[in-house]
């Protein structure tokens, strides 16, 4: 059944609903894919379940030769994705694996460039590897005892973690067939008072845990009433035990117990789900609760079972129903924590299918009931963290070749003042020294480029599962999206995207070998009308990937290779379909004559770090010439100062060659001009102010300078025109932020009820309409995705809204007043920043609730 799927590919693959539950999982999956030796299989087995692989048969006897397991029956260890890859794994009798099979993934990394079979050959690395064996991802260190397996470039979050999968599930069932040697924990020795304990005394001290399952978090319609509520506890501890069933009753069941045996009881207190399940059946298992201790998972059985006739603590609540389990392994220990784990199926109501699920509590005895308190639990460090170990030299020079880079640019004016026109060293020396590293280092070596695809791929996460095990698990972009959040917010998107992208330096190197070796009379820019209508592709490009990604993370994925990264730095041009090596090749000849053509006109993720820099805290100096001389508008490569001498911090690169010229006494023509007039009268050249001018020989009131260089046109100093909204004048104190709130929160205004007032009346009803989605999402009536469409709606609906009335954005730190007139993208990128917060403030909030549907 699965065989044509998998040869068809296994992103998103169909999965049968009962795969989880059915008892011959070989009629739905190749088994014998995995364990190509066997002749039959038998029906699933043990806890965790697994199945065994049977040879030929020898005097009428099966020969077993080893086991077939289901990963998301054991662990459900997430990808890069937050799902987990569905791999199908065989193992032989000596605990040596014999064959992997990945049935279903949600990587959308594996699409193109990094195709799945990348992913089937990393994979392969293990046939023949023992469960027993140190397995990581990464270098052999036989002085360690590890075993490295080779990672594949470009997806390191997915292999971790499927190595994560690999070994736990393989363990998880040599443990229990006796390959591997079980987990020894030391018995539990009880601190005993002889007290009986009321229930709110046993819930407060942790002794009682709850487990509630709300119908929304299994796809289905909501209700007040939870899908099930369980309590359950430990019965063994004589304390606890004769709590909550009476001394008789405690007596009773502890003289049916073994030395080792354990018993822990579960009521249902609400909800009509039973966590019985099939358990009535004679023989059966109860399938729908399980214990997991470390690795270990205990199931009941019929015999496992004991009836619970009544609580007896004073405060216990009323339960329909109730057991006593009995766990039988000598490998259970009362003195270590331990879950409860509630199996149930969860329904996608966008397509009706199910999946498997799990709802774990954890439970972990008191310390004051044990004597001595908790035993001390060294756990084994997670995937990420020994990325992080063994890779600390490479990590540290990169986070220190971060800061050093940031350290230098917050103190680019004296850089540029130290450079002129003619001699730009000072500056360009440390720029140039970027370029190479973030091209050597960052780019080929770590292969650490950023792409649209993680700002996509974040975005969903915060959204619907966050996971920072996931992201930390590459510890090189981790650290660089630090620095890119954090400098756009100080400096725009510059800093990054001219200094510190990969890409984007090899671009602009090319750019200046192409001057070098002759080609400088062909070099130049688009002619300014052009630019000034292609700057925009790649915002029509990126908010196209975000809509689509909402839909169709997978088809978004695809269409991200607009980005040529993965090509460049990821997999190599060399080893991709000759389509994508002729971009690359294509972006990268344009580039010997255009100056950085793609980071202008194409990137998607310079287009999503140019919106938040609409509102970056520190800009580049202008002086009131800025808006007749054109000096720096004719020599900015990037095409970001307009005919008022205004910089577009969105479009500029940082390349800071205006800033050069903005204290170049030489370069500058206003203070050429000056510098030539004192000169000529023999007048004292003082140094450069802040302003950009020469300090006056004598005192000069700054209202006199400001009276006069208003009346000489727009102020360059400001994107656009300064704006002063009257309804802040004077405000302050809780009168300011009042109305702070409310600009944010209320887009409507005198002014645009006067101009636009059919739009006003329709945006009413549109808030009241969104509104509404909000709380039908919070009633569990509306799913996440209908919800982002409301969202989106609302969004478009308040930048046109905005624009009829508060046509005013705030520049610089929000907590000053530099308000100025709103461009249309200035709108939206203020609303669509805006509206990102708040949508995933209220859905991150409603997840917590567990009210949304995803």
């Amino acid at each position: 059944m699965m065989a044509p799927r998998a040869q068809a590919g296994a992103y998103e693959a169909k999965l049968p609903d009962d795969l989880h539950t059915a008892k011959d999982l070989c009629a739905l999956v190749p088994c014998a894919d995995v364990f190509p030796a066997a002749s039959s299989f038998s029906p699933r087995m043990g806890q965790p379940p697994y199945v065994e692989a049977y040879g030929t048969a020898e005097a009428g006897k099966k020969k077993l030769l080893g086991y077939v397991m289901l990963s998301t029956d054991i662990t459900d260890t997430p990808a890069y994705s937050g799902k987990p890859v569905v791999t199908l794994i065989g193992m032989d009798v000596t605990g040596h694996f014999t064959g992997i099979k990945v049935l279903k993934h949600s990587e959308p990394i594996l699409l193109l460039g990094i195709p799945e079979s990348a992913l089937l050959k990393f994979n392969q690395q293990y046939v023949g590897k023992s469960v027993t064996d140190k397995i990581e991802v990464g270098q052999t260190r036989a002085d360690e005892g590890v075993l490295g397996v080779d990672a594949i470039s470009g997806a390191t979050v997915t292999v971790i973690a499927q190595n994560q999968v690999l070994m736990t599930s393989g363990a998880a069932v040599a443990r229990q067939v006796g390959i591997m040697a079980p987990v020894v924990r030391e018995a539990a020795h009880y601190a005993v008072t002889g007290q009986h304990y009321s229930w709110e005394q046993l819930v407060k001290e942790g002794a009682l845990q709850k487990v509630q399952v709300k119908n929304e978090q299994l796809g289905l319609e909501h209700s007040d009433t939870p899908f099930i509520e369980l309590w359950f506890g430990d019965l063994n501890h004589p304390d606890i035990g004769r709590s909550l069933l009476g001394d008789n009753s405690w007596n009773n069941l502890h003289s049916q117990l073994k030395p080792h045996e354990h018993a822990l009881f579960v009521i249902r207190t609400a909800g009509k789900e039973s966590f019985k399940g099939s358990g009535f059946v004679r023989g059966g298992i109860y399938d729908r609760v399980q214990v997991k201790q470390g690795g270990d998972s205990f199931t009941f059985r019929d015999l496992d079972y004991l009836n619970l006739y009544g609580i007896a603590a004073d405060g216990a609540p009323a339960y329909t129903e109730s057991a006593i389990f009995v766990i039988r392994s000598k490998g259970f220990s009362a003195s270590y924590p331990w879950k409860l784990s509630f199996l149930g199926n969860r329904i996608d109501r966008a397509t009706g299918s199910k999946s498997f699920t799990s709802f774990d509590t954890a439970y972990w005895m008191p310390a004051s009931y044990l004597e001595g308190g908790r035993p001390q639990i060294e756990e084994a460090a997670a995937p990420w963290v020994r990325v992080w170990k063994s890779k600390a030299l490479e990590i540290t020079l990169f986070a220190l070749l971060l800061v050093a880079v940031s350290v230098v640019y917050a103190f680019r004016e004296k850089l540029t003042r130290l450079s002129t026109h003619k001699n730009k060293w000072p500056v360009n020396a440390f720029k140039y020294s970027a370029w190479a590293l973030s091209i050597g280092f960052v780019g080929f070596g770590a292969m650490a480029q950023p792409s649209i695809t993680q700002v996509l791929t974040w975005f969903h996460a915060l959204l619907f599962q966050w996971t920072w095990s996931l992201f930390l698990t590459d510890p090189f972009i981790f650290l660089f999206w630090i620095f890119i959040i954090v400098t756009v917010f100080l400096f725009g998107r510059g800093l990054f995207c001219g200094w510190m992208c990969p890409f984007g330096s090899l671009s602009e190197a090319m750019y200046k070998l192409g001057g070098l070796i002759g080609l400088k009379r062909f070099q130049g820019h688009l002619p300014r009308v052009w630019h000034d209508r292609l700057k925009w592709v790649k915002y029509g490009i990126f908010f196209g990937l975000l809509t689509i990604s909402v839909f169709s993370m997978g088809l978004a994925e695809m269409l991200a290779e607009v980005e040529p990264f993965k090509t460049t730095f990821l997999v190599g041009i060399s080893h991709r379909a000759w389509p994508y090596g002729l971009f690359v090749c294509t972006l990268l000849g344009l580039s010997l004559f255009i100056e950085r053509p793609y980071c202008k006109y194409i990137c998607p993720l310079g287009a999503s770090l140019a919106m938040p820099s609409t509102f970056r805290w520190f800009g580049l100096r202008r002086k009131q010439d800025c808006n007749s001389c054109k000096a720096c508008a004719v020599g900015c490569g990037s095409l970001a100062i307009d005919a008022a001498g205004r910089i577009d911090h969105r479009e500029c690169l940082h390349c800071l060659d205006c800033m050069v010229l903005y204290t170049d006494v030489k370069a500058c023509p206003p203070l050429a001009k000056e510098r030539k007039r004192r000169e000529r009268d023999g007048l004292e050249i003082t140094a450069i102010g802040r302003d950009g001018y020469f300090i006056p020989i004598h005192p000069v009131s700054v209202d006199t300078v400001n009276t006069v260089s208003t009346k000489q046109g727009p102020d360059p100093r400001m994107p656009t025109d300064p704006v002063a909204p009257p309804h802040k004048a004077g405000a302050r104190g809780l009168r300011w932020l009042w109305l702070e709130l409310r600009d944010h929160l209320w887009p409507w205004s005198a002014e645009g009820w006067a101009s636009q007032k059919a739009l006003q009346i329709a945006g009413l009803s549109l808030a009241l309409a969104v509104s509404l989605a909000w709380l039908l999402a919070a009633m569990g009536r509306l799913s996440s995705a209908a919800i982002i469409g409301w969202w989106f709606g609302w969004s478009v609906y308040e930048v046109l809204i905005r624009l009829s009335g508060r046509r005013y954005v705030k520049d610089g730190p929000w907590w000053q007043a530099n308000y100025r007139y709103a461009s249309v993208m200035d709108m939206l990128s203020y609303v669509g920043f805006k509206n990102l917060l708040i949508g995933a403030v209220l859905f991150l909030t409603l997840k917590t609730l567990g009210l949304l549907l995803v």
